[in-house]
């Protein structure tokens, strides 16, 4: 459906935010080891050996891991449609950079890493292949805005060892 001129415009709430991202995984366990493993999220439960659910602060869920129709598959081919990546947003910078630790300690490969301007952001990819984002957010007032008042957001190298260095 689309909107057109006549018709109003809706804005969502303000408040409205991502609940949950659920995906399809091919084995439960290496799913489990890398966001609970590594990133650190807590199972909250699991059913047998088909799914899991994970979540950070005691929330019932903020990951769903499952193998209903996935099992043993494969990540789509790059050029097909698809969830590009989930982001998970962290405090402080200081959070993003202990995660970061945990990467490298891991040695789990990492895609880039980016300045926004608005953000701080770390990009890779889980075990199945999904695209993971992590970061963490500027104060409003700190976002980079054009003389009319419209975000200037860029994308700009994120010195790493400079984040690194205040994971400790």
């Amino acid at each position: 459906m689309t909107t057109t001129s006549s018709t109003p415009a809706y804005t969502a709430p303000a408040a409205a935010r991502i609940g949950h991202v659920h995906l399809k995984v091919a084995d439960l366990d290496r799913a489990i080891a890398f966001y609970h493993g590594i990133l650190g999220f807590a199972v909250m439960q699991r059913y047998g050996t088909q799914a899991a659910f994970l979540s950070a602060g005691g929330y019932h869920h903020h990951i769903g891991l499952n193998t209903w129709e996935s099992k043993g598959g494969t990540p789509p081919a790059p050029g097909h449609t698809g969830l590009y990546h989930t982001a998970f947003l962290y405090p402080s910078r200081k959070d993003l950079a202990q995660v970061l630790k945990r990467l490298v300690e891991a040695g789990w490969p990492l895609e880039g890493a980016s300045d926004h301007g608005v953000s701080e952001a770390i990009y890779l990819r889980d075990p199945d292949g999904n695209g993971v984002e992590l970061y963490r957010d500027r104060d409003e007032a700190d976002w980079p805005r054009r003389p009319d008042g419209e975000l200037a957001m860029v994308t700009e190298r994120l010195d790493l060892r400079a984040l690194l260095a205040e994971a400790d």
